[in-house]
C-alpha cells in the first residue's frame, strides 16, 4: 500500500511536517509492508517555507529586518533546491505571532520588514520568488513593504516619509514616486500566495475583516478603512489602477493591493500554488490512499484551504482521501463528507476537557492507531 500524506498544519499545535511525520509513523506500525510519502502542505501563511523545502529540498536562511513593531527581527526564508527559487513568508518578517497580545494594534504595525526581506532575497540573484501573505500583523496597505522596495511616499507638505510606515500613516500619504522602485522585481517571476480573496475596502475588506483579528478596536477599524480608501484613491490617481474591489487586494491588511498596484502581481490561491510547486500532481501517481487534514475542518475548509485542494486533486485521480483533524464542525459534516471519504477527528484535550496544544501529538497518534487497528480504510469504491 502506498500512502501519500499531505496535511496542513494543526494551527497552534502541530506543524504540517509534524502531522505528516506522526501520520507516517502510525501507518508504518499498522502496515509494515506499506510505503509513505510525506508532502506537508501550506496555503501561503506560516509553514509555507517549511512545506516547500520539505518537498523540493534547499536551505533555510535568515536575515535581520524591521519587525512589525519597528524593532529588529530575525526572519527566515527558503532557497529551494534549484538554487534559483526563493520562498518568503510575510509572517516571518511582519507576522502577528511576532507581536505580544498586549501590543497588537494595526495602527502601529508595519510591513516594512517584508519589503526588506524581499530586497535581501533579490541580492541572492534568484530567478523566481514565492511570497506568502498569510499571518501578517498589519493593515498598512503594504505601505511599509513598498517603502522598503524603493517607493517614496510624501505628506501633504511634500516632505518624504522616511520612518517605517504603519496603518496609522495611511491618511498622511499625499503623494508617491515609483522612480526608485527596485528594478530587479521586474526581472523575476513573482508569485503571491494567499488563503483569502477579500477586497481592499468594504464590509469584507482588509480593515473590517482582519483589523479586529490584529487588535483593532471598532474605532480603529473605521480609521483604517478611511485610510485604505484614501490610499486607494491616491493609487488610482497616480498609477491609474483601481484595486479597491479586486479579489485578493485585502490580503495581509491590503498588501495584496500594493502588489497589484505597484508590481502588477495579483495574489493567487496559496494552497494551489504550494501544491503545484511541491509537484503534488506527479507525486499522486501510484498512490492507493491520500491523507490530508488541518486543525479544524469546517465550511472554510471547502473555500480554498489546502485539504480541499488536495482532496479534489486526489478524487480526480480516483484515489480515496482520509482527512485528519483536531475538531470538526458538526453542521458542516455533510458537505465535508462529499469531499473526504473518511474523517478522523482526534481532539487534543487535557484532563479537564480543555483544548491543549501540548496534547495534540499524542491525540493524533492515539486516534490514528485506533483507526488503523480497526482495519477500515477508505477505498476507491467509496469515492
Amino acid at each position: 500500500m502506498r500512502v501519500l500524506i499531505a496535511p496542513n498544519a494543526f494551527k497552534e499545535s502541530l506543524s504540517a511536517a509534524e502531522v505528516a511525520r506522526l501520520t507516517a509513523a502510525a501507518f508504518r506500525l499498522a502496515i509494515p509492508d506499506g510505503t509513505c510519502l510525506c508532502v506537508p502542505m501550506a496555503d501561503g501563511g506560516d509553514g509555507t517555507v517549511e512545506a516547500l523545502l520539505s518537498a523540493r529540498g534547499g536551505q533555510r536562511l535568515t536575515h535581520t529586518v524591521t519587525g512589525p513593531l519597528g524593532t529588529a527581527q530575525a526572519a527566515t526564508w527558503g532557497l529551494l533546491g534549484d538554487g534559483k527559487t526563493a520562498v518568503v513568508e510575510m509572517a516571518a518578517a511582519s507576522g502577528l505571532a511576532l507581536v505580544p497580545i498586549s501590543q497588537r494594534n494595526p495602527l502601529h504595525t508595519t510591513s516594512r520588514g517584508t519589503g526588506e526581506l524581499l530586497a535581501h532575497v533579490l541580492d541572492h540573484g534568484v530567478h523566481s520568488l514565492i511570497l506568502g501573505l498569510g499571518g501578517s500583523a498589519t493593515v498598512d496597505g503594504g505601505l511599509g513593504m513598498m517603502q522598503a522596495l524603493g517607493v517614496r511616499f510624501f505628506d501633504a507638505a511634500g516632505h518624504a516619509l522616511v520612518t517605517p510606515l504603519t496603518g496609522g500613516d495611511l491618511h498622511r500619504v499625499a503623494d508617491l514616486d515609483v522612480a526608485d522602485l527596485d528594478p530587479r522585481l521586474r526581472g523575476i517571476s513573482l508569485r503571491v500566495a494567499s488563503d483569502v480573496e477579500n477586497a481592499l475596502l468594504g464590509s469584507r475588506g482588509a480593515a473590517a475583516v482582519f483589523g479586529p483579528q490584529k487588535g483593532a478596536t471598532p474605532a480603529n477599524v473605521l480609521f483604517l478603512e478611511e485610510g485604505l480608501a484614501h490610499f486607494h484613491h491616491l493609487i488610482e490617481r497616480r498609477l491609474g489602477r483601481n484595486v479597491g474591489t479586486r479579489a485578493g487586494a485585502g490580503a495581509a491588511g491590503g498588501a495584496g493591493a500594493a502588489l497589484m498596484a505597484f508590481l502588477d502581481t495579483a495574489p493567487e490561491p496559496g494552497a494551489r500554488l504550494v501544491m503545484e510547486t511541491a509537484e503534488l500532481p506527479q507525486l499522486l501517481q501510484g498512490a492507493d490512499l491520500v491523507v490530508t487534514g488541518e486543525g479544524r475542518l469546517d465550511r472554510s475548509t471547502l473555500e480554498g484551504k489546502a485539504p480541499a485542494h488536495v482532496a479534489r486533486l486526489a478524487k480526480a485521480a480516483g484515489i480515496p482521501v482520509l482527512a485528519l483533524c483536531g475538531s470538526c464542525e458538526e453542521h458542516a459534516r455533510g458537505e465535508l463528507a462529499g469531499l473526504f471519504d473518511a474523517i478522523l477527528c482526534c481532539p487534543a484535550t487535557d484532563e479537564n476537557g480543555w483544548f491543549s496544544p501540548a496534547h495534540a501529538a499524542q491525540a493524533l497518534t492515539d486516534g490514528l492507531s485506533d483507526f488503523l487497528k480497526a482495519g477500515v480504510l477508505p477505498t476507491p469504491s467509496q469515492s
